[in-house]
């Protein structure tokens, strides 16, 4: 089973837990609102969306759909797309890999990942970076949070579910110098715990980068 089809397995019970999850995470907000704002006051196009990548059943791109921004979703597996757009209308949800993006060069005003990147194996963030690169305009800001650590996880269940993930916690060292590698200037990183109990025990971390 593939990261696509376990997601599509869990994909009911994972959009009934994680849907309104934003409403207990402040920090993820704050930083949503910023790249939304960084987005408006460039005052290009408003119809050039930021794109949430790994977007799972869209509350992020939700999120900023109503903070006023144009925003679309890209999800691997099609049920969690399928569910995003019977939960956001008005807010368009793509099925693609972050590994291909399904968009044309600067076809994007911003990008966000938010804990998309712990399926992506350590040697494989740099392809991720450039694709990011690639699809955003110029100018354009990146705004990436993530698990925190430097080991690998395995699950066969997620929420009740079987699947068959692997989960790669990132050191926020490592990400940063990998962002900058792929021509994508660092701004800002962050740190928090968790907030227990509503998520996993790990560290977050956050980048904020531009192309």
């Amino acid at each position: 089973m593939n990261e696509g089809a376990s997601y599509d397995a869990a994909a009911e019970v994972y959009a009934a837990r994680y849907l309104d999850e934003l409403r207990a995470k402040p920090l993820d907000r704050a930083l949503l609102r910023v790249l939304a704002e960084d987005v408006q006051a460039r005052g290009q196009d408003a119809a050039v969306p930021i794109a949430d990548v790994g977007c799972g059943p869209g509350q992020v791109a939700r999120f900023l759909h109503d903070l006023g921004v144009s925003a679309c979703g890209v999800d691997i597996s099609p049920r969690m797309v399928e569910l995003a757009r019977g939960a956001h209308p008005g807010v368009t949800f793509i099925e693609g890999a972050m590994q291909a993006l399904p968009v044309a060069d600067a076809g994007w005003a911003g990008i966000t990942a938010f804990y998309a990147i712990c399926h992506v194996p350590p040697a494989e963030l740099p392809p991720v970076f450039a694709e990011f690169h690639r699809a955003v305009r110029p100018g354009g800001p990146l705004l990436i949070a993530f698990h925190a650590g430097d080991e690998t996880r395995h699950a066969d269940e997620l929420l009740g579910v079987s699947v068959d993930l692997d989960f790669f916690l990132h050191p926020p060292e490592r990400v940063a110098a990998l962002l900058e590698d792929a021509g994508l200037r660092v701004e800002a990183t962050l740190r928090r715990p968790p907030y227990e109990p509503k998520e996993v025990a790990t560290e977050r971390a956050y980048v904020l980068a531009r192309r």
